[in-house]
């Protein structure tokens, strides 16, 4: 799935790890949520991070794979209730 109103949403919010603003809209790096070589992941898989906390994330940087999968599924579940308190949800989808 593509869409941009929800990528629109998702850089309104702040960072989910750092609370800065001008986020960026960060894809699952998990090949079940349809990420492969070249292929972001469904953009329903994306969560809110500035520059510095993607970087972060992107390179693994100081958690192994399997942490920054469980991570990343926190961070979803936080991005979706950021959203629901921040505009309504069912415009976006």
């Amino acid at each position: 799935m593509r869409s941009a109103k929800l990528l629109n949403a998702i850089r309104k919010l702040p960072c989910v790890r750092c609370g800065g603003l001008n986020a960026q809209a960060a894809h699952s790096n998990s090949s079940k949520h349809g990420k492969g070589r070249g292929i972001k992941a469904d953009d329903k898989y994306t969560i809110p991070l500035c520059h510095t906390c993607h970087q972060w994330f992107d390179q693994y940087r100081g958690m192994r794979r399997i942490e920054s999968k469980e991570w990343f599924l926190q961070m979803l579940k936080k991005t979706e209730r950021m959203l629901k308190i921040d505009t309504n949800v069912s415009d976006i989808f």
